[in-house]
């Protein structure tokens, strides 16, 4: 599932005001490793490495964040842009869906 509210800003983004990637994880669950492979992958196409300020939170240690952002299963991937999530892409199954979900931000 695929949901973007929003577009970022054209200008080039300064640290603190470049978008959050969040990364919902879990040490146990075999697609999280995979779906952490194929945003290495998009990030690396083309050196978007800067593009977000990349967070990973694990599903165990941090369920007050879980809770928070309504995660219902992981891996979940978040794009949140001036205190708003602008996107959320739910158990991405390869790399084509992440960088279509990523697009509006990537280089």
């Amino acid at each position: 599932m695929v949901t973007t509210q929003a577009t970022p800003k054209a200008a080039p983004a300064q640290d603190h005001e470049r978008p959050i990637l969040i990364f919902f994880t879990s040490d146990t669950n075999g697609r999280c490793r995979r779906a952490e492979g194929f945003l290495a992958q998009v990030l690396q196409r083309r050196h978007n490495h800067e593009t977000f300020a990349l967070r990973f939170v694990e599903q165990g240690d941090h369920p007050e964040l879980i809770d928070r952002f309504q995660v219902e299963t992981t891996p979940t991937l978040m794009v949140v842009a001036d205190k708003v999530v602008r996107g959320r892409l739910v158990e991405p199954r390869g790399c084509e869906e992440i960088q279509a979900f990523l697009a509006p931000w990537l280089r």
